[in-house]
């Protein structure tokens, strides 16, 4: 007999919904399925869309998953920014709404390979500690900058309040950062695809076996 948790062996495609954390999601298919289980790129509480959950034997191989470029759609109110960058933190500034022709110059500017800072309720450790730990005792630490890479930007609609865009970028890149980068902060915020995975995909009660999940890669 296995060790338990070792299976079921594979990956999980879960259509986050907006509410439970990633580690939430985790903990109830571990619950369901008796296997360990870890995911491959968290997703904010107030996000929805495409997380990737490794269980059993597979979840040694989230290396090859977390480094996949992400797909995201988003609304972006671009009349305050946040201290969190989405609408659970507090309006700091209010801003002057961008003509469109603005608008389309500061997405320009950040298509590319770019600096953004990391946003103060991120996991990031800063001395140690998880960033939204410090964030949340009210504890001001200077955040880092990281490069990020945006492959693509794509203006969806703007009713000169909100935008929508649909960006691709690569691993590591905060879209809360490019939305303060913006001047505004995330509305909503959905993740469409992981790699070669689509959100259209997600069934929690399908296990992926590994071999065939690879093979997409």
């Amino acid at each position: 007999m296995p060790p338990r948790g070792l299976d079921p062996s594979g990956l999980v495609l879960v259509d986050k919904p907006t509410g439970p954390s990633s580690f939430a999601v985790v903990r109830d298919l571990r619950e369901r399925t008796g296997a360990r289980a870890g995911h491959a790129g968290t997703l904010d509480p107030f996000a929805t869309g495409l997380l990737l959950v490794l269980l059993g034997r597979s979840t040694k191989l989230a290396q090859r998953f977390v480094g996949l470029d992400k797909r995201y759609v988003t609304e972006i109110d671009l009349s305050a920014r946040t201290t969190t960058g989405d609408p659970e933190g507090e309006v700091f500034e209010e801003r002057e709404l961008p003509s469109a022709k603005e608008l389309e110059r500061r997405l320009a500017a950040l298509r590319g390979e770019v600096d953004l800072r990391v946003p103060a309720a991120s996991a990031v450790k800063v001395g140690g500690e998880r960033a939204y730990r410090l964030h949340r005792r009210g504890e001001e630490v200077e955040m880092p900058i990281r490069r990020s890479t945006i492959h693509s930007l794509d203006l969806v609609s703007y009713d000169g309040r909100s935008a929508v865009l649909d960006l691709l970028v690569g691993t590591g890149t905060y879209v809360r950062s490019i939305a303060d980068e913006l001047g505004g902060h995330c509305r909503t915020l959905r993740r469409t695809e992981v790699g070669p995975f689509h959100v259209d995909d997600a069934d929690m009660g399908r296990v992926i076996p590994p071999d065939e999940a690879l093979a997409v890669l």
